[in-house]
């Protein structure tokens, strides 16, 4: 049975090839299923990239890495090529991870033990440290109230050990009721066609 390539090795061979396509190098990870190799490339965005990982720009990353690794051989034998975004359910490690969260519901572990839950509403450049943090804090409301949304709470980068994107389910189900009246004018132009 062929040993599986190292992961360091085929990640020196496939991150040119990730980066000529425009996107960062996530993670590599090689393993071995029955008698071929099964190669997991994840890819991701770069910090100033406003674009969307889509089926497309995937699909060029996995020719490029293909193409690479079968110009180099550095897998031996038969393999399985995976490439892939790292999804929702990635921690959030590095600065172009949180700009890319910026909008979205966030749990920050700090490095003093602490945690931190809200809204993560910016990324300030500052300094060596990579940044501060700044996250308005919403604690849930209490059979059908409203949530509770506190004043932002800046955090330097290099004091969060790491974050995790929560599943915001607030804007589904029903219209809140005390959301107030609607404008006369609204209501009319709804059903009339311009």
């Amino acid at each position: 049975m062929v040993a599986p390539a190292p992961a360091q090795r085929v990640r020196e061979v496939v991150e040119p090839a990730v980066v000529s396509a425009g996107l960062v190098l996530e993670d590599v990870a090689v393993t071995r299923a029955g008698a071929r190799s099964v190669v997991r490339v994840v890819v991701d965005l770069g910090e100033d990239d406003e674009g969307e990982l889509d089926l497309d720009r995937v699909a060029d990353a996995t020719r490029a890495v293909s193409d690479a690794l079968d110009a180099d051989d550095v897998v031996a034998g038969e393999y399985t090529l995976e490439v892939s975004s790292p999804g929702v359910s990635r921690p959030l490690t590095q600065r172009r991870h949180f700009v890319r969260a910026v909008g979205r519901t966030v749990t920050l572990r700090l490095v003093d033990g602490r945690t931190l839950g809200g809204r993560l509403t910016g990324v300030e450049p500052e300094g060596d440290g990579g940044g501060t943090l700044v996250v308005v804090p919403v604690t849930p409301g209490q059979k059908g109230r409203r949530p509770k949304v506190g004043d932002p709470v800046r955090v330097p980068l290099a004091g969060v050990r790491d974050g995790k994107v929560e599943v915001d389910l607030s804007g589904l189900g029903p219209v809140d009721d005390e959301a107030g009246p609607v404008d006369d004018d609204e209501a009319g132009s709804a059903g009339r066609e311009s």
